[in-house]
């Protein structure tokens, strides 16, 4: 028999998991401008690299999300442990464009497929009571949060103090000593009664759901920005004159105010209509970066920037999570979030490679910011029709 394990103890080894899986995806940007320089690449390779993770990480979600539904997470969070490590070393050793992009793009995509939301937030969602769930979502993401803050002036420390191949060799021994967190995840026994729905069915209610056609194109405009920021944004700050600090200390208070943005937002879905959040959500980002660009380029605003963008980060997801969970159940939650992650990275994919596309081409990141504020207005605009009744089947149930 499965030995029951407490909900804060899911939530914590959850948390910690997302914290250092998403914490070493936050820092990639640090590597961009040390790793092109010693290749002699330019940004586009860089960031086609990141965008193709994003890419595949976003196609694998729906994949590692069956999986986990079908024989838990456990599994597929320590496997997913695994090749991140990998990933990251391999990394580290790319000599040219096509292995950075086999490496960080391809292994550490999927490797954040089987490590972040989709399985540890389907996971929490079945182990955790329904009362408890937007805590729960809530608690994990900011834990998460620490994790992203704690890895920002780590990777710089590692950076500096012993150059940036060996950082990523460090980061991929941290990834891979993880695996010990995905035990209390074991969510197996929840999947014993199947007999109501497949998973066939269940896929199929969704994408004939006109609001889960709406939460996938909105998602989109969530990976686009933070996609750009978290990969661009350090080069941004060092070409308008800022020192690497300032860049650094930047996704440090991103990451900060992110742990508290996280569980504010879960816990607001708890109270309010989930759908109605997420359209301030994106309204509240889309004003903060025209804000942005508008205004005078100084260190107090890249710090309240930071701050504001924080608040918003990552906060879309355990209202994303609920919604789903909210309309179709938990059943095959892993599943019916992969589908809506796959927007959300395409996003992603436009994000960074639109990124350093447009710069390479134009000395400038102006129109990839003006594309952030207009796909956040459409976002925003997209999530008010949502229906978000429980579908009759659940009322019934």
């Amino acid at each position: 028999m499965k030995k029951t394990v407490s909900p804060l103890t899911v939530v914590v080894c959850g948390g910690i998991v997302i914290g250092l899986a998403m914490g070493v995806r936050h820092v990639q940007g640090l590597f961009m401008l040390p790793m092109t320089a010693a290749r002699g690449w330019g940004r586009e390779e860089f960031a086609f690299a990141l965008a193709l993770q994003n890419l595949v990480w976003g196609l694998a979600q729906p994949l590692t999300g069956m999986l986990a539904d079908r024989w838990g997470a456990r599994r597929v969070l320590a496997a997913g442990c695994l090749a991140y490590g990998a990933g990251l070393a391999l990394m580290a050793h790319a000599g040219s464009a096509t292995q950075l992009a086999l490496s960080g793009g391809l292994l550490i995509g999927l490797a954040l497929a089987g490590t972040t939301f989709g399985v540890v937030y389907g996971a929490i969602s079945r182990l955790v009571p329904a009362q408890r769930r937007s805590w729960a979502l809530g608690m994990a993401g900011a834990i998460g949060g620490v994790g992203q803050f704690a890895m920002v002036p780590a990777a710089q420390g590692l950076i500096d103090g012993i150059g940036w191949a060996a950082a990523l060799g460090a980061l991929a021994l941290v990834l891979a000593l993880a695996l010990p967190l995905a035990a209390p995840l074991d969510d197996r026994a929840d999947h014993a009664d199947r007999a109501a729905q497949s998973m066939r069915q269940a896929i199929g209610e969704a994408l004939s759901h006109r609001g889960f056609w709406l939460l996938n194109l909105g998602f989109l405009a969530c990976g686009f920005q933070l996609a750009f920021l978290g990969a661009h944004f350090p080069a941004y700050l060092l070409d308008r004159g800022f020192t690497a600090q300032t860049g650094v200390a930047a996704l440090a208070i991103v990451a900060l105010a992110n742990v508290a943005g996280t569980y504010a937002w879960g816990q607001l879905g708890s109270q309010y209509r989930r759908k109605h959040l997420l359209a301030y959500l994106y309204l509240l980002r889309a004003g903060a970066m025209l804000a942005f660009v508008l205004l005078p380029l100084d260190s107090a605003s890249v710090y309240l920037f930071a701050f504001v963008m924080g608040l918003t980060w990552l906060g879309t997801v355990p209202l994303t999570n609920g919604l789903v969970s909210q309309v179709f159940g938990v059943q095959y939650i892993g599943t019916l979030f992969g589908f809506v992650f796959v927007g959300h990275q395409l996003g992603g994919f436009l994000g960074v490679w639109l990124g350093g596309l447009v710069f390479d081409a134009t000395r400038s990141y102006d129109l990839v910011w003006l594309a952030s504020i207009l796909v956040g207005l459409l976002a925003a605009a997209l999530h008010w029709p949502i229906d978000d009744r429980a579908l009759a089947r659940l009322q019934v149930a």
